[in-house]
């Protein structure tokens, strides 16, 4: 139960400083349900290496029966991390870009984050080089911690550029055409 509460607490946390810092909640839950979908895949393909990991295919890329402890805990909160700052980069964009505009369109977050696609890759692309080489030469004890984030790298730049941002949209006020 207490877990629980300080997980809520810390949501609500995060969606107030997101409120505070953009101007509407609305980018606060956009954030929130990246993270959320950041950790629920991972966790899924953590799960699912349970099936695989004594097959020919599971044995060839290193795939263990990776079990949820502490490692893997702190793995899915520096993903969460890595994914918030993600989104929060795209977000300073996109309010960079709207300027003292009152509604938020579609060309705005497109141009948003085509501007930071480029930043966003190369980051992710050398950090999932660098957990690569330690999840392939860290051995075992590492390889649970290190898998959970080679997918948290993908799966976070999948979530801040093309969930997180269209989510803005949602419930904002449309443009009136002349």
């Amino acid at each position: 139960q207490r877990a629980l509460i300080a997980i809520i607490l810390s949501l609500l946390a995060i969606v107030g400083y997101i409120w505070v810092r953009f101007g509407t909640a609305r980018y606060g839950v956009a954030a929130i349900i990246a993270l959320v979908h950041d950790v629920c895949i991972t966790l899924g393909l953590v799960t699912a290496c349970t099936y695989i990991a004594q097959t020919a295919f599971g044995k060839a890329l290193l795939i263990g029966d990776f079990k949820i402890n502490l490692e893997m805990i702190a793995a899915f909160l520096t993903i969460i991390g890595y994914s918030l700052n993600d989104t929060i980069v795209v977000f300073d964009r996109i309010r960079e870009n709207r300027g003292k505009l009152s509604i938020l369109t579609p060309e705005i977050i497109t141009a948003s984050i085509n501007q930071t696609l480029s930043r966003t890759l190369l980051t992710s692309f050398t950090t999932f080089l660098v957990v690569l080489v330690m999840y392939i030469w860290g051995g075992p004890g590492l390889r649970g911690f290190t898998f959970a984030m080679l997918v948290g790298i993908i799966v976070g730049t999948y979530s801040s550029i093309a969930i997180a941002s269209p989510i803005l949209l949602i419930g904002a006020p449309k443009e009136v055409k002349k």
